[in-house]
């Protein structure tokens, strides 16, 4: 019971970089971020991809439209693959929070700190690591594309490899990068890691 899974972080949005966006509602793609998005699905268009889940956060859902129309596909929006709750923090500016001893205990402690009103880590690490079990018991032997965020693609990642969650900052998952995984009833292994489409 084998299922390959594509992991998708968002394309680019207006907030990326200045803005801790988490959860907020609006974010939409850039310009730039739809032209990431369509090259993206073009990238994947070639593979036999059974099913689109998205986190519901809107830059997630515009990036993983482009995905489901180029394969023809419907939509499935999972909480399980949203962006990590940061409570108190989101929508901050990083120059801002860059100032508060929380957000860089936050930073150093990945594997038991806590956002302030919002979630662990390994919270998110669980959430995620479910709805990969759940989807490789249905759809044994199929690809499936799952467009998320990009520290909740990291912690999925840590927890395949085995990292502890404090070194999640070792590694990057870019804007409209693809990340392979297999995972069965045997475990799951990384194929590939923050590729970028040609």
């Amino acid at each position: 019971m084998t299922v390959t899974i594509l992991l998708i972080r968002h394309a680019a949005h207006a907030h990326l970089g200045h803005i801790l966006s988490g959860r907020t509602a609006g974010g939409s793609l850039t310009a730039d971020g739809v032209l990431q998005a369509r090259h993206i699905a073009r990238h994947l268009a070639d593979q036999p991809i059974a099913e689109v889940h998205s986190s519901p956060v809107l830059r997630a859902q515009e990036t993983a439209g482009e995905i489901a129309a180029a394969q023809g596909l419907d939509l499935s929006s999972e909480p399980a693959l949203d962006e990590v709750d940061f409570g108190e923090w989101t929508g901050k500016r990083f120059d801002e929070l860059a100032r508060d001893p929380a957000w860089q205990s936050w930073n150093d402690n990945r594997a038991q700190a806590r956002a302030p009103e919002g979630e662990t880590m390994l919270e998110v690490q669980q959430r995620i690591e479910r709805h990969f079990k759940e989807t490789a018991e249905r759809l044994a032997g199929g690809i499936v594309a799952m467009v998320s965020h990009c520290d909740t693609i990291r912690a999925a990642i840590a927890g395949i490899l085995g990292l502890s969650l404090d070194h999640l900052l070792r590694f990057d998952i870019a804007p409209a990068s693809v990340s392979r995984i297999e995972v069965g009833d045997w475990g799951a292994r990384v194929l590939s890691l923050n590729e970028r489409a040609a």
